[in-house]
């Protein structure tokens, strides 16, 4: 149960650190993808977003 909530949360992180080193900004203007730590934790903070319930799919479950 728990790797249910945890894999996405680690899945965006490191998704998060290769959009750093791949894609990020060299020159440290760009406010995300500049820094590896707030690259990280943006995209962990995106797989815990994954984790938030639609209203649609919980009144579903309801009935």
């Amino acid at each position: 149960m728990i790797i249910k909530k945890v894999l996405p949360v680690v899945g965006g992180a490191v998704v998060g650190f290769l959009y750093y080193y791949f894609i990020g900004c060299r020159t440290g203007t760009c406010p995300i993808s500049s820094n590896p730590y707030i690259s990280t934790v943006y995209g962990a903070l995106i797989g815990a977003i994954w984790l938030i319930p639609s209203k649609k799919k919980v009144e579903e479950e309801k009935k």
